[in-house]
């Protein structure tokens, strides 16, 4: 199909291209969620070199907080919880391009929508204040299946692989529906 400069088509979407999705709702699902105090908030800000709440990456308007250190690697928790020693103030470009990656590694990269890929200026500054951040306070980590045993951790992740086996079978059914509908002709 030729490009045309003013239009662009919808990517075609995947079912199974949404595991990941499905992998961090069954984690973010079970996680502990800590309220800070005002005064914690405000702790917080200070180590980030913040007066106003700011995105900690790039500077940027913050829209939500980001977990800076990742609930999920390689498909498995990793402990860390909601609370506000592993959250800092995000926008939405920077929280979507880090996604389950480390901190400093992501700043750096050229990674779609990185703070580097977008030029933003004094990045080994930010770095510095989020290293300050790293080694103020200590995060809360969970062994959940010590917590819960290892029967209900074992069921909460057999109910993961089904639905993601469901996913796989949803795929099938419409890869043979976009065939047939491909088939009839006027329609491609």
């Amino acid at each position: 199909m030729p490009m045309h400069p003013r239009f662009a088509m919808p990517k075609p979407v995947r079912i199974t291209g949404r595991t990941s999705s499905i992998t961090n709702s069954f984690v973010n699902g079970i996680i502990p969620v800590i309220w800070p105090s005002e005064a914690q908030i405000d702790q917080a800000l200070r180590v980030l070199g913040m007066d106003e709440v700011a995105c900690a990456y790039c500077g940027g308007d913050a829209s939500e907080w980001d977990h800076f250190r990742p609930l999920v690697v390689n498909k498995e928790p990793t402990g860390y919880v909601s609370e506000i020693h592993n959250l800092v103030p995000a926008c939405g470009k920077c929280n979507q391009s880090k996604g389950n990656r480390e901190w400093r590694e992501w700043l750096f990269s050229s990674a779609r929508l990185s703070p580097r890929t977008r030029g933003v200026e004094g990045l080994e500054e930010r770095a510095a204040r989020l290293e300050d951040f790293e080694r103020w306070g200590s995060p809360t980590r969970v062994d959940f299946e010590a917590l819960v045993g290892a029967e209900l951790w074992e069921q909460h992740w057999r109910n993961h692989a089904a639905i993601v086996a469901l996913m796989r079978e949803a795929e099938q059914t419409a890869d043979a529906i976009r065939t047939r509908i491909a088939g009839i002709g006027h329609i491609a």
